[in-house]
């Protein structure tokens, strides 16, 4: 999408011209070719696409966990394919926030404890870091089972607990790979709808990728991921 129609502002995230390439023995295997798209403040993106196609390994690349073969990854402006690893993990503490199928809370710790955390280590102090927590639990509907660790709340409340966690640190960036896929689809509907205001609430730039369709269709704009390439499937 041209940043003319965002009043020339910055994508949030842009991905310009990226290929990755694979060798298996005798055999290389192109991923992607030449693979492009931005995200701006405030957009949602949903990213679909069959099993197989790449999805995870793009959210990887666009969360600096994977370089790519060739072409760049820009956050919020700035180049950030050939940052060293130090460097690649500041940008991801402090501007993008990842959420996974699977909840991946830390067990020993609490519903607030896990979305204090990362801001910690970011160094907030625990104060202000509990005013956040408490602040998006709350938002989730989770003000009542803050001291519940992951083990006590059903799949549905961690995946809120990891919503809110990935949202801790006021990213400018939110990467998801599948957030409701582990969860029944009642569940998922109602926690995709959550997700989905807060995010706009937030004012993020979020790239979602899924295999629900219907869910797809809320967001402002659906990819498709096939034979390598992107292309926006118009509604």
């Amino acid at each position: 999408m041209n940043n003319l129609a965002h009043g020339g502002a910055t994508p949030a995230l842009q991905l310009a011209a990226i290929a990755r390439t694979y060798t298996q023995g005798p055999r290389t295997i192109d991923i992607f070719k030449d693979l492009s798209l931005d995200v701006y403040p405030g957009e949602v993106v949903a990213l679909v696409g069959q099993s197989g196609t790449g999805k995870s390994s793009l959210l990887h690349i666009a969360g600096l966990l994977e370089k790519p073969t060739g072409g760049d990854v820009y956050v919020a402006g700035e180049n950030c394919t050939r940052l060293e690893d130090g460097a690649a993990t500041r940008v991801r503490r402090l501007g993008i926030g990842f959420v996974y199928q699977f909840h991946h809370l830390l067990p020993e710790f609490n519903a607030i404890e896990n979305v204090i955390m990362p801001q910690l280590i970011a160094g907030k102090s625990r104060e202000e870091a509990h005013v956040r927590a408490t602040e998006l639990l709350t938002k989730l509907g989770l003000s009542s089972r803050v001291t519940h660790r992951p083990a006590e709340l059903s799949g549905g409340e961690q995946q809120r607990v990891a919503i809110a966690r990935a949202l801790a640190n006021q990213p400018l960036l939110l990467l998801a790979d599948e957030p409701t896929g582990n969860l029944d689809p009642e569940t998922a509907g109602r926690v995709h709808a959550e997700f989905l205001s807060l995010i706009k609430e937030e004012g993020l730039a979020a790239l979602i990728a899924t295999h629900n369709i219907e869910l797809a269709h809320q967001m402002n704009r659906v990819v498709q991921l096939q034979g390598g390439q992107l292309a926006e499937i118009t509604r």
